[in-house]
């Protein structure tokens, strides 16, 4: 029998705001793992009682470090967090994501030199509105044809949720860079990972589940940012990263100039653009296994406000992106900063 591979030195990083709820759950899956050397917590300002309860696993683990971030932007943390790390591989969790028992296993299995790997996004919900946000996720004419939504099967994917990678390759990068829509460091930091050489496996065995925005207002704000953080790669590369964002794009544009048809002229391409989207949403709203109606909303909600995001942010013009520099590792509770 062929042994199994020792995983090297594993730092866990996360940068969280708010997750009272969660976070005890997530450091215990994180240290439950063997290969786990350090967990390292990056707190952006949380006014419930997530640090008191991150400050309680620091004096009871010393494995466990909470740094603070004053920025209060993700990728400004994680990069702290990357700073603060001596491990190998990183291990990048979500304070609001929920984990297989396996998940951290999974990962360092599934991962070898010169690779990022990850699970597919799923996503579930428990009120109404979060099940049928959960089931437009699910479906590609809702949430468009990405891989690292829909794989079955190990894939080698564009981006991928959350990520277990080396660190050094993470440093040589310059981690994750900050745009103004708060979006989108992943995608930017996945594709600079390919051009280096890398590899990005998508493996359905690394299993999770993403907590959806509760609220209509939140989703059209996530999916408003969405839409720009992929502008804002546009102005910063030249391209979209993909083909997928331009569906949305057109959609919005195609509602834009033949409304104004309409008003001048005749409302035929207006209604004909109408119908094909409510056939595609009706589309989706057969697949979705439970409330129907409200997956058709919130389908609808996701491209126009993608869309709308995509328009404002090319129009917005070149972005001011953050390059955040990475630090040597700091102590187990501090405050810090990067330039």
């Amino acid at each position: 029998m062929v042994p199994s591979k020792t995983p090297p030195a594993t730092s866990v990083i996360l940068a969280i705001l708010n997750e009272a709820g969660n976070i005890d759950e997530v450091i215990d899956l994180a240290l439950s793992d063997d290969a786990v050397i350090e967990v390292i917590v990056v707190d952006g300002g949380s006014t419930d009682t997530t640090v008191d309860k991150v400050l309680a696993r620091v004096e009871t683990d010393d494995r466990v470090t909470l740094l603070h971030n004053p920025d209060r932007v993700q990728a400004v943390g994680l990069n702290m967090a990357a700073s603060a790390a001596s491990g190998t591989l990183l291990v990048r969790l979500d304070g609001h994501s929920r984990y297989a028992h396996d998940y951290i296993t999974a990962s360092l299995a599934a991962w070898h030199p010169g690779t990022a790997v990850g699970g597919p996004m799923t996503a579930e919900g428990s009120s109404p509105w979060e099940g049928a946000t959960a089931n437009a996720m699910a479906d590609p004419l809702a949430i468009g044809p990405a891989r690292f939504h829909h794989a079955d099967s190990i894939e080698e994917v564009d981006t991928v949720y959350l990520g277990t990678f080396e660190r050094s390759t993470f440093v040589t990068l310059g981690g994750y860079r900050a745009f103004p829509s708060g979006t989108v460091e992943d995608t930017d930091f996945y594709e600079r990972w390919r051009a280096h050489g890398g590899t990005v496996l998508v493996d359905p065995s690394i299993r999770s589940w993403y907590k959806p925005r509760d609220t209509w207002r939140g989703l059209i704000r996530q999916y408003f940012r969405y839409g720009r953080g992929k502008a804002e790669l546009v102005w910063l590369n030249g391209r979209l990263p993909s083909m997928r964002p331009l569906a949305p794009g057109v959609l919005v544009a195609a509602f834009g100039v033949f409304g104004i048809v309409a008003v001048v002229s005749t409302w035929v391409p207006l209604a004909a653009v109408g119908m094909a989207w409510i056939v595609a949403l009706v589309v989706v709203a057969s697949r979705a296994s439970s409330r129907r109606a409200l997956t058709a909303l919130v389908a609808g909600t996701m491209h126009l406000a993608y869309g709308a995001g995509l328009w404002w942010g090319l129009l917005a013009g070149r972005p001011n992106v953050k390059t955040l520099g990475l630090q040597p590792r700091h102590g187990r509770e501090e405050s810090s900063d990067l330039d």
